[in-house]
């Protein structure tokens, strides 16, 4: 197989392009490396493709290595024919390459080997062979009597080749593509409640699930296999594994043995149509469809997984590009009840100010004494914006600041901030190393803070599962969803890049090139010798090489350092081209603040072509110092609009149908999207309100942290339900 033959075919991508990703991986180039610096060797390619590159590469070579093995096993059982081997050579998939391997695999004991080792194969073949056959077929059976290998009647004899044939064609790979095919086509899935059994073995927290009914609306649920939604096989798949539900597929059982007769045998009548017809049923129930039902479920999961993992991935990527709020001092909350709402204030860089737990909810509601010691907070500090935990007490926490601003007049906003994984930081290492003087409760308080100034800088410490915002995540194949959480953060940090001389640990390790060991390096270094003053002092941090400074500088930024070009994603490599570009219009590189303009403009009228040949430099290459010429220190996320910052709280008694609001996207998912529109429970937008149009997938058309119209359609008071619409809204698709 030539492996970059197939991905250019499988991508539509010239046969150069993949054989320069190729290399440039076998090289320990990391994608948003290749994605941003080498684009003349891939043709401009981005990390969507390299990556796509990446995974074919992986599993063609898998495949490969797999053939290799399979074919090495046939042949040293001198079964390999040209054939067979042609067909192994063709495949394209694992799947069909282990169908085609499944008769040579050594077996354990079955009843067909048994009747193998009784002599009967030749008989199977006979009834095969022969549909035409006129003999006596008692006489026939009687010659495979054989009280020695353990065959004492024609019965015994006639059941054995029975159970051969039965293998036989349970080990035939066209029959095994045609059932599973038909089981993913023309089956569906069926799913009822368990019956109701002792509850002395389950758990407080299942019971309690049991009583609220949480897989209800799978009671009695059936519904073609090809037309179940990803997030409803999951849902089924957690119900099943929390013994509520009961799964099965349902289909025309006699439609499946009709089809696996048509593929395995040749022939349209025998005399032994009987014989066979029983042959067929018995190596399908017993068999084919307990193998195949598994392994359709297991593909299906596993569409299911990577869908929900897509979804997960959108929804991170989307949550960590959300605009900072840089500048700022802000006050975190992490509400609560019993435990009471902690508080902290951080600077304009992030540190911490001061903290304290205050009791504002029941039961100790010390309405008053919270109330005193968060004015006490704003005035010293001067507090900008208040971050409120989104979890328990959050809008209780709403009510009580909005009444606060009110009262007192006070100048400063508040919203309401994700807090999921703030927990999970506040017990990690990485948070007793940045404050080991404070409990762990008192440092959620800070990270939700922190993640108002910066959330990418502060969610990278943070597992990405521990997020939340997904469907089922924990449902899903955690190594797959890992992989992919990793992927995104790398690629959100490597996007807006990182400042040398600010960044955490943990925000380090995800940039091109460095590890968890190499980023710890970085900040020891800084703190033994100050701040980096050039991206050239890298190479002085202790473990990184020429290799980990080609793929890190160019993202790694300082803001003050000796050359305004460090402050850009302009790379080392690219220096001396920057300068000769410079020189070329007379513009000093200290001035690329002021001159960038005038550069872009100069260089579009001598020509971006001419330019290129005379620097020796490619032509995205000079496109992409032209734009960094133009905006040296540029946040990308700062484009995006800021999430709204609110000063009064609404209820939803207040809430009426038709009313206008804008709300902030805090999750998607398959059915659509919840809303924050201010009041104590988000909105559902359902997918069929999206857009005046039909559509299929809700992250075409929004994302978490989107700021959109909303119209109320619906309030259900009682059961604290909101639905909305983006039709009528004027801002529909």
């Amino acid at each position: 197989m030539n492996i970059p033959q197939v991905i250019a075919k499988e991508l539509n991508l010239k046969l150069e392009q993949i054989e320069s990703v190729i290399k440039l991986f076998s090289e320990d180039a990391t994608i948003p490396f290749i994605a941003r610096y080498r684009k003349e060797m891939t043709g401009g390619l981005d990390e969507d493709f390299l990556r796509a590159i990446e995974e074919r590469l992986n599993y063609l070579t898998l495949l490969s290595e797999r053939r290799d093995t399979i074919l090495k096993s046939i042949e040293e059982q001198g079964k390999l024919t040209d054939d067979l081997k042609s067909k192994i050579m063709e495949c394209t998939k694992l799947q069909e390459l282990e169908d085609l391997y499944l008769p040579y695999k050594p077996k354990r004991k079955t009843r067909g080997t048994i009747a193998k080792a009784k002599g009967l194969e030749p008989l199977a073949l006979f009834i095969i062979d022969n549909p035409d056959f006129a003999g006596d077929f008692d006489a026939k059976l009687a010659e495979f009597i054989n009280e020695e290998l353990g065959v004492k009647s024609i019965e015994e004899a006639l059941q054995g080749a029975k159970d051969i044939i039965a293998e036989m064609i349970n080990e035939d790979a066209e029959v095994r593509k045609t059932v599973r095919e038909f089981l993913k086509e023309e089956s569906s899935v069926k799913s009822e409640k368990t019956k109701e059994k002792s509850t002395d073995h389950i758990s407080e927290k299942q019971q309690e699930k049991d009583k609220k009914e949480i897989y209800k609306i799978y009671y009695d649920f059936k519904l073609e296999l090809n037309k179940v939604k990803p997030y409803q096989l999951l849902a089924l798949n957690r119900g099943e594994k929390e013994k509520a539900l009961k799964i099965s597929f349902v289909f025309d059982s006699a439609v499946a043995h009709k089809k696996i007769k048509n593929e395995y045998f040749k022939f349209k009548e025998s005399v032994f149509t009987s014989i066979i017809d029983e042959i067929t049923e018995d190596s399908f129930d017993r068999l084919i469809y307990p193998s195949l039902e598994r392994e359709v479920r297991n593909f299906l999961t596993e569409v299911a997984d990577l869908h929900a993992i897509e979804i997960f991935a959108s929804n991170l990527k989307a949550l960590l590009l959300q605009p900072p709020f840089l500048g700022k001092i802000i006050m975190g909350i992490d509400p609560g009840f019993v435990s009471g709402s902690k508080v902290a204030v951080i600077d304009e860089t992030g540190k911490y100010l001061e903290g304290m737990t205050i009791y504002p909810h029941p039961p100790q509601n010390k309405v008053a004494e919270a109330a005193k010691v968060v004015l006490y907070f704003i005035n010293k500090y001067k507090v900008e914006v208040v971050a409120i935990g989104n979890g328990t007490a959050s809008r209780e926490t709403e009510m009580f600041i909005s009444e606060l601003i009110k009262e007192n007049k006070l100048a400063c906003k508040y919203i309401i901030v994700n807090e999921a994984g703030a927990s999970v930081y506040s017990a990690s290492p990485v948070a007793k190393k940045e404050f080991p003087d404070l409990e762990a409760s008192q440092r959620g308080n800070i990270s939700i803070a922190r993640r108002l100034l910066d959330p990418l800088a502060e969610l990278v410490k943070i597992d990405p599962k521990s997020i939340g915002v997904g469907l089922y995540q924990h449902d899903v194949d955690q190594k797959l969803l890992s992989g992919k959480l990793d992927d995104v953060v790398e690629s959100c940090v490597n996007y807006v890049g990182v400042d040398l001389n600010t960044a955490s640990a943990s925000l380090l390790t995800y940039v091109s090139g460095l590890n968890k060991r190499i980023a710890e390096s970085v900040v020891k270094y800084r703190e033994a010798h100050g701040k980096f003053k050039n991206r050239f002092e890298l190479k002085e941090v202790s473990g990184l090489g020429d290799k980990a400074f080609e793929q890190s500088a160019g993202f790694l930024k300082i803001a003050d350092g000796e050359n305004p070009f460090d402050n850009t994603f302009i790379h080392p490599e690219s220096y001396e081209a920057t300068e000769k570009l410079l020189n070329m219009f007379n513009v000093p590189a200290f001035k690329i603040n002021e001159s960038g303009a005038v550069v872009s403009l100069m260089a579009d009228k001598k020509g971006i072509k001419n330019i290129a040949k005379e620097l020796g430099i490619g032509e995205p290459t000079l496109v992409d110092i032209i734009e960094n010429i133009k905006k040296p220190g540029r946040d990308p996320r700062e484009e995006l609009p800021k999430p709204i910052l609110r000063s009064d709280v609404l209820k939803i008694e207040d809430l009426q149908t038709g009313m206008r609001l804008k709300g902030t996207v805090r999750n998607v998912v398959d059915f659509g999207a919840f809303v924050d529109i201010g009041v104590k429970q988000d909105g559902l937008l359902h997918i069929s309100q999206i857009a005046n149009k039909f559509v299929k997938n809700p992250l075409e058309h929004i994302n978490v942290g989107d700021i959109i119209d909303v119209l109320i359609l619906e309030v259900d008071k009682q059961r604290g339900r909101i639905s909305l619409s983006m039709k009528d809204t004027g801002k529909a698709f």
